[in-house]
């Protein structure tokens, strides 16, 4: 009997064996094969997917690629070129308003487009991660987009403008704190990645808050902090996508990203264990 064949069996079978609902979602899990290749674990799931095994209805994981390293792709080339230039590299600056392009392009679209492909793969966690992140790459390059009069709506009055614009990291770093607590299911690298975007967001920030009170020369320090900090996020999404790539492939060598998914038990199990009959 054929891989996919014993798949069937496990699914039809599984509740009528006596099994609860947590036994048969993580036998049926150690045995999704993904576009034919491989057979993948709960780890490498988790790895691949940025979130823990989930049943969902349908075959679609076996029909459709991983769009995850897509958004990741798009994630790291606007970020690190966004943090070389917060850094003056190279005598880089403005803002990273020359790389605007990569903004909307790969930071914007990329992601969203790998978001909702994860929408359709029943991945709720990699859906909301990744469009949120382009939505945000793409209000962050419309700002820098002349035509869109953002900043010329306040004439000379620059303080007013970075006043008000540091609200937007601000609550892009709340909502980062959110992501940071939930990737404690996923993985090191990836809640890597989060702990250190909040920090850069609250850096930029105070960046502009600081322009606002006319302290010019403490902002730039602090947007030079900035973007060290979120270079360590940029070089976390790096490592990440190398990690995928390298599965996809059934590579060889494999780089580890720290495996949190049994950190924190899940819900389900929690109820398995103190009343079985619960689960449906």
């Amino acid at each position: 009997m054929s891989t996919e064949d014993r798949l069937e069996k496990d699914l039809s079978n599984s509740r009528d064996a006596g099994h609860t609902h947590a036994e048969f979602q993580e036998d049926t899990l150690r045995r999704i094969q993904t576009a034919g290749s491989f057979v993948i674990t709960p780890e490498i799931f988790e790895k691949m997917y940025l979130t823990p095994p989930n049943k969902v209805k349908g075959d679609l994981r076996l029909k459709f690629a991983n769009p995850t390293p897509l958004g990741l792709t798009g994630f790291v080339i606007a970020l690190t070129p966004l943090c070389c230039a917060l850094m003056g590299w190279r005598g880089a600056g403005g803002g990273g308003a020359a790389e605007i392009g990569p903004y909307y392009w790969f930071g914007g679209v990329l992601q969203l487009i790998a978001g909702v492909l994860e929408f359709f793969l029943g991945n709720t966690f990699p859906f909301v991660v990744l469009t949120s992140f382009g939505g945000f790459f793409l209000s962050f390059a419309t700002t820098l987009t002349p035509s869109f009069n953002a900043t010329a709506a306040y004439g000379t009055d620059v303080e007013q403008f970075h006043a008000t614009f540091g609200f937007f990291p601000l609550f892009m770093g709340l909502l980062c704190v959110f992501y940071f607590i939930c990737s404690l299911r996923t993985n090191i690298v990836f809640a890597t990645i989060f702990f250190f975007l909040v920090a850069a967001l609250g850096l930029l920030t105070a960046g502009h808050w600081q322009i606002a009170q006319g302290h010019v020369d403490l902002a730039a320090n602090i947007n030079i902090a900035a973007g060290a900090i979120a270079f360590v996020s940029a070089l976390g999404g790096w490592y990440l996508l190398l990690s995928q790539l390298l599965e996809a492939l059934d590579f060889p060598i494999q780089l580890p990203v720290g495996d949190l998914s049994g950190f924190i038990q899940s819900r389900s199990q929690r109820m398995a264990k103190k009343d079985p009959s619960q689960l449906v």
